[in-house]
């Protein structure tokens, strides 16, 4: 299997965190613990569904056919930065992607979300997996991604663009069920029946995505985000033995990666549900913690011991209030969100489809006043 590379590798020398070009933004300030001089602000998933012009983009087209194009992956990435004035992007792709770029048959349904050709559920199917390999961040399956990359980081100037990968046991819940689940059961039992087939499959997730991650980091991003959309159905026990060592594992393919002063590229960890272990969820190797809605961020923080940046956590549920409702909860957030050494506003989750677009555009413009006072 291929081992996550272990020494520090410099970035390119036309990356934006090594020419500078990115380096002072509000975003990677907050990232690095530095609090700038307005509150940044972007949004999960703001790229999508809730924009007409993606939807008039997306007509006809396939959600992976769209991810492995280039240009069309840009211009959507770009979609949201033009309309909101959000102070980052986020590369627009799919966790699956690097499933996909590995061979496994998987599609991204209509109103079900990814299903696979097959369910991986013993270990032979896991070994069948292991076997295969993965991708090398540098191998030419990443050529699509890294090509969107560019294409994005050379429209976006001083704005820096977010990588992102799907966390290991994210992964592994959906290898193992073979399509969206409510509970998870049959990955968690497989956790528990052969934990050496689990760890196994784990550690194959943890290189297949930290590669993934690392391809858009090398590519130009000023930042990566490791996304466990899943880990909340686990206990903290469970989180700690049988799902942490392979998140870590992940975020060391990126954690090498240096600008030419030394300064390491930010990462943030992100999980759903995951308020049980927020300093494991840091112990792994990130610099920042995003946080969901379930938890304040000053709670979060103290869990933390007030010691790291925060990401987070608007109610995504409530774009869809009236606006001094939405409004006094944001400034509450960023109330709360000075505990942290540094904070980014995000939602405690994606955006929902439905949400108006120009409530994005005015909560923006909130936190960049409510944030610089």
């Amino acid at each position: 299997m291929t081992e996550a590379p272990a020494d520090p590798r410099s970035l390119p020398a036309d990356h934006p965190l090594a020419t500078g070009t990115t380096a002072s933004a509000p975003l990677v300030q907050a990232y690095r613990g530095v609090p700038p001089a307005i509150t940044p602000v972007w949004f999960m998933r703001q790229a999508g569904r809730s924009l007409p012009e993606y939807r008039e983009l997306r007509t006809g087209l396939g959600m992976l056919e769209v991810c492995l194009d280039p240009a069309l992956a840009s211009e959507i990435t770009l979609q949201p930065v033009r309309r909101h004035g959000v102070d980052a992007a986020i590369f627009f792709s799919d966790i699956v992607i690097p499933l996909r770029l590995s061979g496994i048959g998987v599609e991204i349904q209509a109103g079900t979300g990814p299903v696979f050709d097959r369910a991986v559920r013993t270990a032979a199917d896991v070994d069948a997996l292991v076997a295969a390999g993965v991708p090398h961040a540098e191998d030419s399956g990443f050529d699509p991604i890294r090509e969107g990359v560019r294409r994005t980081v050379a429209e976006l100037g001083a704005t820096p663009l977010i990588g992102f990968a799907g966390a290991p046991f994210t992964l592994a819940a959906y290898l193992v069920e073979g399509r969206p689940s409510r509970d998870h059961l049959a990955a968690r039992r497989l956790m528990h029946a052969d934990p050496e087939a689990w760890a196994r499959l784990m550690a194959w997730c943890a290189d297949v995505t930290g590669a993934f991650l690392r391809a858009q980091l090398l590519a130009g991003a000023s930042a990566g985000q490791l996304f466990d959309s899943w880990a909340g159905s686990l206990s903290r026990a469970d989180y700690i033995r049988h799902v942490a060592p392979a998140s870590a594992r992940a975020l060391s393919w990126a954690r090498g990666l240096t600008a030419p002063d030394g300064s390491r590229v930010p990462l943030v960890h992100f999980g759903l549900g995951t308020g049980a272990f927020l300093p494991e969820m840091r112990d792994a190797g990130a610099d920042v913690i995003g946080v969901d809605y379930r938890i304040p961020l000053d709670e979060a923080s103290r869990r933390l011991h007030d010691a790291v940046p925060l990401q987070g956590n608007i109610d995504p549920a409530l774009l869809g209030a009236p606006w001094p409702v939405l409004a006094e909860h944001a400034r509450d957030v960023l109330r709360r969100g000075r505990s942290a050494p540094a904070h980014v506003v995000n939602l405690g989750h994606g955006v929902p489809p439905d949400t108006d677009p120009d409530v994005l555009t005015r909560l923006v413009g909130l936190v960049h006043e409510a944030g610089a006072e």
